[in-house]
């Protein structure tokens, strides 16, 4: 049985400076992204979080308090259908969202909570996006406009001596035909509570999805915290990539030597210690 508590109460002040520092903190990230987009230009690193994401970056702008969160003063219309008008203001109707999206909740709830539990790997060195590339020809690469650090044989020869040891289906599923037999695992959708683990970068990164499907029950300071980590992480993933992207400002991580593997195991429990308060907060903001 839930009880339900009183909701925190925020005058009008505070919860405009909230809105105001959390658009103020997005706009760095939309602004240089919204100006590419006008003018076609193509980012294969920071445009990464905006086109595999379904969350728009209007979505991502707009502010919520959060479940459990009062706002005097504040007009129901102003912050869409899912708030209901109280004698003081507005609050998050979190009935009625939970009765829409509650098997959706639960799903991720209990993917956050499967990989919270799990022990931590960090013996993938980044072999994923290798393996999205591996026996590829030049014309088939994703990212065809930006050059390979090796020649396309030693790229493959590393992925080979290295082997792949992806367990995030959203990767794998992206690996060329010829990676997959490579790959440690066979992870589906079906088995993605099994699989998942709080050392892979991508599962950390999808935090910032779970987070925005959560939305507007998890406030929006914690989706942009969840975008922040994303962001970091997908400019290391793409470092450690096969492509040379140091013209961009994302000098390699040479995981093909074992000096660049140190590196990258270094930054990736950096990454999966950030994502372990982030997947807390997350199963805090909306408990089962």
């Amino acid at each position: 049985m839930t009880v339900a508590l009183a909701p925190a109460v925020l005058d009008v002040a505070a919860w405009q400076a909230r809105r105001r520092a959390h658009e103020q903190r997005v706009d760095v990230w939309l602004t240089p992204h919204l100006a590419r987009r006008r003018r076609g230009e193509r980012h294969p690193v920071a445009d990464f979080l905006f086109t595999y994401y379904s969350h728009r970056p209007a979505q991502l702008r707009r502010w919520h308090p959060g479940a459990g969160v009062e706002l005097c003063g504040a007009d129901p219309t102003g912050f869409g259908r899912h708030y209901r008008a109280t004698a003081a203001g507005v609050t998050l109707d979190t009935d009625a969202v939970r009765a829409r999206r509650g098997e959706s909740i639960a799903w991720i709830r209990s993917l956050l909570t499967a990989t919270a539990g799990r022990a931590p790997h960090f013996g993938c060195f980044g072999m994923h996006e290798w393996a999205m590339v591996y026996r590829q020809t030049r014309e088939e690469l994703r990212h065809n406009a930006w050059p390979l650090r090796l020649s396309p044989e030693r790229t493959a020869a590393v992925v080979e001596e290295r082997g792949v040891r992806c367990s995030h289906f959203d990767a794998y599923r992206f690996f060329t035909p010829p990676a997959r037999p490579l790959n440690l695992l066979t992870p589906t959708r079906e088995t993605q509570h099994a699989h998942e683990q709080p050392g892979c970068l991508h599962a950390n990164m999808d935090l910032y999805k779970w987070a925005y499907k959560m939305s507007p029950l998890v406030p929006s300071e914690l989706v942009a915290d969840c975008f922040e980590l994303a962001r970091d992480i997908r400019t290391l993933d793409m470092r450690a990539s096969p492509y040379d992207l140091a013209a961009l400002g994302c000098p390699p991580v040479r995981v093909e030597t074992p000096e660049g593997r140190a590196e990258y195991a270094v930054a990736q429990r950096g990454f999966a210690e950030r994502a372990g308060v982030l997947r807390d907060r997350l199963l805090a903001a909306v408990p089962g």
